[in-house]
């Protein structure tokens, strides 16, 4: 079942790539007192997901903070060292933190699972975005399949 507005973020753990190599992040710690943008997307690398998701919130990063954003982190179900990759391909600094969640915790405890093995692809992250307020969510929109609406960084400065 999908994560509702009320729920508090999972308490699991992710990877994120840093200089120093992997490093372990618990959701929970990271979005203790701060305001929290997550979106997931199906895979880093993907068209969508390179040309529009992920872009989308570097180009909105500004307005977003304004809002009162403490963070803006994007996961999907890659390893830290492919979403290390990806943000650097993507010209990103430090406007989005860019979170591995290689083994689907997140993407399950979140209830957010795409199966996609038939096309090759395996279990993937449904593209969606929420808001979390230290620790409970706020605002949660999901994708349906093949939309790009509710979740890109513009939909979200609109609940903000």
């Amino acid at each position: 079942m999908t994560i509702h507005v009320g729920d508090s973020v999972p308490a699991v753990t992710v990877t994120q790539a840093t200089a120093e190599g992997p490093k372990e992040v618990a959701i929970a710690e990271l979005f203790a007192g701060k305001t929290v943008v997550l979106f997931g997307v199906p895979g880093a690398f993907t068209p969508t997901c390179s040309a529009k998701h992920l872009p989308s919130f570097v180009q909105h990063a500004a307005a977003l903070k304004a809002k009162g954003v403490d963070l803006i982190a994007c996961m999907a179900v890659n390893d830290a060292f492919v979403m290390g990759a990806w943000g650097k391909d993507q010209g990103i600094t430090d406007e989005v933190t860019m979170l591995a969640d290689g083994s689907a915790m997140l993407t399950k405890a979140l209830g957010v699972e795409l199966d996609l093995t038939a096309r090759g692809l395996g279990l993937r992250c449904q593209r969606f975005a929420l808001v979390a307020k230290d620790g409970k969510v706020t605002h949660v929109a999901v994708e349906a399949a093949g939309a790009f609406e509710v979740s890109k960084a513009e939909a979200v400065l609109a609940v903000l």
